[in-house]
């Protein structure tokens, strides 16, 4: 199992968590690689704490569970860390990406409070999404941070088969199209 990349993505419902994790398997899935994307559903409601994985791989995935040593955690909302362990299981060589405005030893200390001595990467998804899109739609910037920190694809690959997915998804809104792609660029260009 050890040719299996595992993510596991933390968030509020309607943050876009799932969508993410969605919109990841599709664009991994076009490059020939096996995949799985899938939530874990319970009674979520908007607000509510959801958790989606991905799995991806050269080689058939005969697993199918939800994830408990991931590779990569993706936290979408940090109000999150206070309530969850998002650090559970996270492997010793793997990363943790936070949206938040803090810079990551602020967000590297708190998530000790765990056991967490990992890498931890932040992005300020936030701001990002307001500036490219108007709104708070944090998915888009962090969907693109797990592909620059993982190295899952390339990113002229990755920006390509978001672009045909964006087409197919939103073909009669042009507009939200641009402002997506302006999110995954400019979050492509802010992550080090």
């Amino acid at each position: 199992m050890n040719d299996i990349l595992q993510i596991r993505w933390h968030g509020r419902g309607g943050q876009g968590a799932k969508t993410a994790a969605l919109l990841l398997a599709d664009v991994v899935f076009s490059t020939g690689k096996y995949i799985q994307g899938f939530p874990e559903y319970g009674p979520e409601r908007m607000g509510a704490p959801i958790t989606a994985y991905n799995r991806i791989s050269d080689n058939k995935i005969r697993v199918h569970s939800n994830i408990y040593e991931p590779d990569y955690v993706v936290v979408v909302d940090e109000t999150l860390i206070e309530s969850v362990d998002v650090t559970k299981g996270l492997k010793k060589d793997g990363a943790i990406i936070v949206n938040s405005s803090r810079d990551k030893e602020e967000v590297a200390k708190e998530l000790k409070s765990y056991g967490y001595e990992g890498r931890v990467h932040t992005v300020d998804a936030k701001k990002i999404s307001i500036e490219t899109l108007g709104k708070y739609f944090p998915n888009s910037p962090m969907l693109a941070a797990i592909v620059k920190v993982s190295g899952v694809m390339s990113e002229e690959t990755f920006l390509k088969e978001m672009q045909h997915s964006f087409e197919h998804k939103f073909a009669t809104k042009p507009g939200v199209i641009d402002g997506n792609m302006k999110a995954l660029k400019l979050t492509l260009q802010e992550m080090k």
